[in-house]
């Protein structure tokens, strides 16, 4: 079989998906994360499925990565990483509940709640925005497709604008590591 045509359209898309994004929308998240790290506020991360995934990423590179040569380190704190306190909330409470659950356990005014959604209407990731802003906290959402109702919410966004599943997540992906090599590489 020959995929090269399949090939070439998926990168080309994606391309054109990335030349289209919003560079002061990206900057005005990496500036909220900065003023949290240097305010000792948290920021907590949070996904479904494949952005589960990122946001875990998202966590290893800041607290890690970026925190690696710094004093005063980020604080990130993935949501979806304690999966018996997930599965005991989904199957005790709703699975709608588990990150807004934690949230209740953990947040405090002036944090910042991250929600990665590639449709932008995840239930459970809408729940933990919302609750994060009736307390005070900072929101910011990645997203794709029209932005769903997280696009609505949410304090600030990065709003991948593509119809495809995989070129969301992708890009999603490749603001970690932006966001990371920028970081770590200031004049």
């Amino acid at each position: 079989m020959d995929y090269t045509s399949g090939i070439k359209a998926y990168l080309e898309e994606e391309k054109r998906v990335i030349d289209n994004l919003n560079i002061d929308h990206i900057n005005m998240v990496m500036n909220i994360f900065e003023n949290a790290r240097l305010q000792g506020q948290r920021i907590f991360i949070c996904g479904n499925g494949g952005s589960a995934s990122t946001a875990s990423h998202f966590t290893a590179d800041f607290n890690k990565g970026v925190s690696e040569k710094l004093d005063k380190r980020y604080d990130f704190e993935c949501l979806s990483d304690n999966i018996p306190t997930m599965m005991a909330i989904a199957n005790d409470i709703s699975y709608e509940e588990v990150f807004r659950e934690l949230l209740k356990n953990k947040l405090h005014e002036g944090d910042v709640v991250v929600g990665i959604s590639g449709s932008g209407n995840s239930k459970n990731v809408v729940n933990a925005i919302s609750y994060a802003k009736e307390h005070g906290a900072k929101t910011v959402v990645f997203v794709g497709y029209d932005g769903g109702k997280l696009i609505g919410i949410a304090d600030h966004h990065v709003h991948i604008n593509v119809d495809n599943m995989q070129i969301t997540e992708d890009i999603h992906m490749i603001l970690d590591h932006l966001m990371m090599y920028t970081l770590t590489h200031r004049e």
